[in-house]
């Protein structure tokens, strides 16, 4: 970050995106960010065909429009930001992409890299960028939308999902970067895209549908905002501390204000946990708790009497702790549920994309086997298990498997979760996967992404 003297937090931000090249990413950030990346494309790879993506791919190919970007797993091509928001949408839809935008020590709920990822990649294809451009400008959304997160109030308490609200930002600045918008244009286009905030918390009590919008929605807007900014829209100065911006309208006001510029160009914060279940991030600890007792005592789900799982009474009470009931859209009702998750997990002894489709979760066995399964408050997060003779199994989770640091996934974690993606999905060919893989894994080196993009329609 270049000396900005008395700037506004605004005018900080603004030149950082401006002004930060690939040379200014060390090997540790970049190391992440291609692990995010290949994370997130296994992610789009397995949940491409979830219910409800074919219609909505269907009807953007309607809309039409210029042939910008891909519509990845389907192919064909519509304007770059139709193409951002399905893309993260697909990514989004076993809530399985990487989570916890993380500042410093300080983490966040959200869910920042299917949106960073998706919107470079698509953006990119459409201006025709190589790797390391794409990197910087992802890394540069990533950071914006982490930033905002730890210096907010937790949005969900006001109704709002930060998908649809950080990410949003951390998209505007991935389109400025990659459009090569200047000062001015970029400060309208963050204005702009402040006014198209979206994202109700309502989705997720209830598990429908539109719990995969605001991701895809803070794609769309961010790229439509920097291509209003770059065609001569005007909009507030100042979209994150005016009067009526980000910080008074979405949160209870910036928490930490230094937080917001410290460091900017010199750390790149933004993601770091992998998630190793598809479903929410709450259900993890228990969902460790049931696999190791499982696993380590060889247990058969119909020696199990009942299972009680504890934890702190906000998590209890909280959209995953509600009575289990399926649907109209019985994927969101699972991927939001204790009860079904720590059922999945003890009697298939995994918890996999494949135990989320809809025949999966209308199972009877399942169904039957989560009447046995209890919620009560307690210290911290374990699960007892007790069996028809009496026998009782108890295991305690302190940190979620995937979370950095403290129980990160390791390399043949990772690379398992993105082959089983591909084999759940099973529509690409093995060489295919490997050929992408490669170029995933050294993407900073790849000249044009379009030798990418065609890999990932099948």
């Amino acid at each position: 970050m270049r000396n900005t003297g008395e700037s506004t937090a605004m005018e900080k931000i603004i030149a950082n995106v401006l002004e930060t090249r690939f040379e200014d990413i060390d090997k540790d950030v970049l190391q992440n960010a291609k692990e995010r990346i290949i994370d997130t494309v296994g992610c789009l790879i397995g949940g491409a065909g979830d219910p409800s993506n074919p219609e909505l791919v269907k009807l953007m190919m309607d809309y039409g429009g210029k042939k910008e970007s891909t519509i990845f797993m389907y192919g064909g091509k519509v304007p770059a930001a139709h193409a951002a928001m399905v893309n993260s949408i697909l990514c989004r839809s076993f809530d399985y992409e990487p989570v916890s935008p993380i500042v410093e020590n300080k983490m966040a709920p959200g869910h920042v890299t299917g949106t960073t990822v998706m919107t470079a990649i698509s953006l990119g294809e459409a201006v025709g960028v190589g790797g390391r451009e794409l990197i910087t400008a992802m890394l540069l959304g990533d950071d914006l939308a982490a930033r905002l997160a730890n210096t907010s109030s937790h949005c969900l308490t006001l109704g709002w999902d930060g998908n649809g609200t950080f990410n949003a930002f951390g998209a505007t600045a991935i389109a400025g970067k990659l459009l090569k918008l200047n000062e001015n244009q970029l400060r309208n286009a963050f204005g702009l895209v402040l006014n198209q905030l979206s994202g109700s918390a309502q989705n997720i009590w209830e598990g429908n549908t539109a719990f995969k919008l605001p991701i895809g929605l803070a794609a769309r807007n961010g790229i439509f905002s920097a291509q209003l900014a770059l065609a001569g829209w005007t909009a507030p100065r100042d979209a994150l501390l005016s009067n009526f911006g980000f910080y008074r309208l979405f949160t209870d006001g910036i928490k930490d204000s230094e937080m917001l510029t410290k460091d900017l160009g010199k750390k790149f914060w933004g993601e770091r946990t992998f998630k190793p279940y598809p479903s929410c991030r709450a259900t993890h600890g228990l969902i460790d708790c049931a696999l190791e007792i499982v696993q380590k005592n060889n247990i058969e789900s119909e020696n199990i009497r009942e299972a009680v799982a504890y934890m702190p009474a906000l998590s209890v009470h909280n959209f995953c702790g509600q009575p289990w009931e399926i649907g109209e859209f019985p994927h969101g009702n699972a991927i939001f549920s204790y009860r079904f998750t720590i059922a999945t997990a003890l009697l298939k002894k995994s918890v996999r994309p494949r135990h989320f489709t809809t025949e999966a979760i209308h199972n009877p066995e399942t169904n039957d086997f989560i009447n046995r399964i209890k919620l009560s408050e307690g210290e911290g997060v374990s699960l007892k298990v007790i069996m028809n003779d009496g026998t009782e199994y108890m295991a305690e989770s302190r940190i979620a498997k995937g979370e950095i640091p403290g129980n990160p996934m390791s390399k043949d974690e990772l690379s398992a979760k993105f082959w089983d993606n591909v084999e759940f999905a099973n529509r690409h060919t093995r060489d295919n996967v490997e050929k992408l893989l490669s170029l995933l894994e050294n993407i900073e080196d790849l000249y044009d992404i379009n030798k990418l993009v065609r890999l990932l329609v099948p």
